[in-house]
């Protein structure tokens, strides 16, 4: 009698659970929202029918008029003061601290546990309108209308401009990049918002990026005395150099791990197949991987 009074106990506790599971994953993530992803850039004829804004280092968001999600859905914990007074309009944008500050956003976005002294400094820099029906044009001035609107420090819109030449376009980049900004976007006018890959936009930027697996240390000199000077890396087709630049301070005095892996940037490769002029731009993170993959 006992035994079957714990069996009865353990079927009513499991079909419990399955109810208790999918309202659970409803709390940690939504559907995933259907959004739009560049291309990168070729060289175009008539540089005027495009409209051309900085390519932001920060984290991808998606405000889906109640909550802000990930691309693949998952919830930002935000907090509530940080969307206050947003509108019901589904917005798509860039969660974003400043030039160069990638990984100190997606450190202070991706916390279950809310540091609100690290989210006042955050903005939602909103670039498109994923539900409206018109031309990029006309979703610029309705994101005008929004921020304009809109009583919120936390929500702007991503300055939109044309540019007459491409050799105006080449200027722009270069005083972006000199100014430790990543890139810039090029959105064609007459696009309608189109969920998946288009070559409508487009991202252009001067680095490139690639991953390798770090396999020694190189001690530091001269200031660096008891640091790390470089990390030697091997890429997976067996090619191994060292980078000994773009690291903090703090990276050299706890560099990556030996065996993980990291991304660096670089500017072409040698004869040989070596990236030129690499240096350290972060270790890999796998919560972060699909967002870097879209920064490449």
């Amino acid at each position: 009698m006992l035994q079957l009074t714990i069996t009865k106990f353990l079927i009513y506790l499991f079909f419990n659970l399955l109810l208790f599971i999918p309202a659970y994953a409803y709390q940690s993530k939504h559907f995933k929202p259907e959004i739009q992803h560049a291309t990168r850039y070729k060289v175009v004829e008539d540089i005027n029918q495009y409209w051309v804004s900085e390519k932001l280092d920060g984290m991808r968001g998606y405000w889906d008029g109640q909550q802000l999600l990930t691309r693949q859905g998952n919830i930002i914990h935000s907090p509530t003061w940080f969307t206050k007074n947003w509108p019901i309009t589904p917005m798509d944008g860039e969660l974003w601290l400043g030039r160069d500050e990638f990984q100190t956003t997606v450190s202070c976005v991706r916390k279950i546990k809310i540091d609100e002294a690290c989210w006042h400094n955050v903005r939602f820099m909103i670039f498109d309108l994923p539900k409206h029906t018109g031309t990029f044009t006309e979703r610029i001035k309705a994101m005008k209308t929004i921020t304009n609107t809109t009583s919120s420090a936390h929500l702007e819109m991503i300055k939109q401009f044309k540019l007459s030449s491409n050799q105006q376009l080449d200027k722009t980049l270069n005083n972006i990049i000199s100014n430790q900004g990543e890139g810039l976007m090029l959105h064609k006018g007459n696009a309608y918002y189109h969920v998946g890959r288009t070559n409508n936009i487009m991202k252009l930027k001067k680095d490139q990026h690639a991953e390798a697996r770090v396999i020694a240390y190189i001690g530091g000199k001269g200031k660096y005395q008891g640091m790390l000077g470089a990390i030697t890396v091997q890429t997976t087709t067996g090619i191994t150099f060292n980078i000994g630049s773009g690291f903090s301070d703090d990276e050299r005095a706890n560099p990556p791990e030996i065996g993980s892996t990291i991304t660096y940037k670089y500017n072409g490769k040698s004869q040989a197949g070596i990236p030129r002029f690499a240096r350290y731009f972060r270790i890999r993170n796998t919560e972060v991987e699909e967002e870097l993959m879209e920064k490449k």
